[in-house]
């Protein structure tokens, strides 16, 4: 009989971070990244836009069934809210910046005082400009000129998608669907950043974007691909101006209270709001000495090493503090 010692920190993984945890987490990575360089944070939100029109491509081609858009219209409504996910997935696994997500993440640290203003109102502005530069990247140079949608069915149903959203609701119906839309997808980040391995993660992310595409709610990062590729293809009644006037202004405007407001406050105020400092896997928030903006262009900042109770030396880079706790072993019996 041999004895086989496994670390519980990696029976631990197995499990999700608390509710407190999690708006702790929140809080820090808002931190972390308003305070990135503006062209890593620009570029990362490019990152976003090209991912997002992807996925709002690959949902205009998988619901163009005329058939079933005229017989079976909440079907096809589902089949589009099981592919749309895809798109929060691969942005939060890759971590790329998203400007309703950051609504709610570098609000959360505003809100705890680890965020200057300046600083989040910058992260809004570059992220909504990265996101707009790639979701019209993909959709005039890879779907537009590269003739994804020239089939006649997929060009039907994108520019009847295109005037669905732009034509039939009024100014203050796309202000409370877009509000309704960032609760959801925020709630979508939070369950993901709950979750510690990959499966899980995703499983948390699917279901409220799911719900939030199924019920037709408006988000601004898809609606910069689902409403200019109308226009791109021709469709009748919507221009630029109307779509800047009556979709980009009311959707951003909708996504950012719901984002920021709806979940980041909420989550703010139920959770780190008077509360003692919280650990997150063993290890408290510790302010940044200086921003990395301080430093040049291509400047690197160094860590600190910080020493655990173990007697292991880690490089971290001054925002986090890890607790003298020893790494833990237990002993399970292995029959031969």
């Amino acid at each position: 009989m041999a004895v086989t010692h496994v670390h519980v920190d990696n029976m631990a993984n197995m499990a999700g971070y608390t509710p407190k945890e999690t708006a702790e987490l929140m809080s820090r990575i808002g931190a972390q990244r308003g305070r990135a360089r503006p062209d890593k944070i620009f570029f990362s939100a490019f990152m976003a836009g090209c991912l997002v029109s992807f996925t709002a491509a690959s949902a205009v081609i998988g619901t163009a069934s005329p058939w079933f858009q005229e017989n079976a219209p909440g079907l096809i409504r589902m089949i589009s809210g099981l592919i749309f996910p895809s798109g929060i997935v691969m942005i939060l696994i890759s971590g790329s910046e998203l400007f309703t997500g950051s609504n709610m993440i570098t609000g959360i640290a505003w809100m705890h005082r680890r965020l200057p203003l300046k600083k989040l109102l910058l992260h809004w502005f570059l992220c909504f400009c990265g996101n707009m530069a790639g979701a019209l990247f993909v959709m005039a140079i890879i779907v537009g000129y590269g003739g994804v949608l020239d089939n006649e069915v997929f060009k039907k149903q994108a520019i009847a998608n295109a005037q669905a959203k732009q034509l039939i609701p009024g100014w203050h119906q796309i202000f409370l669907r877009a509000i309704g839309c960032n609760w959801l997808v925020c709630l979508s980040c939070y369950l993901g950043l709950q979750a510690k391995d990959v499966t899980s993660k995703v499983a948390g992310m699917w279901w409220p974007i799911f719900a939030f595409v199924t019920m037709g709610l408006d988000h601004v990062v898809a609606n910069m691909f689902f409403i200019p590729i109308g226009i791109f293809l021709g469709a009748p009644g919507i221009s630029i101006g109307l779509y800047i006037w009556k979709g980009l202004i009311p959707t951003t405007l909708g996504n950012m209270l719901g984002g920021f407001f709806f979940c980041g406050f909420f989550y703010f105020y139920m959770h780190l709001l008077g509360e003692e400092p919280i650990a997150v896997d063993g290890v408290y928030y510790q302010q940044p000495e200086r921003s990395l903006e301080e430093g040049n262009l291509f400047s690197v900042r160094s860590g600190t090493i910080v020493e655990d109770g173990g007697g292991n030396s880690s490089n971290y880079s001054g925002e986090f503090k890890r607790t003298a706790q020893a790494p833990t072993t237990v002993a399970t019996n292995k029959v031969q």
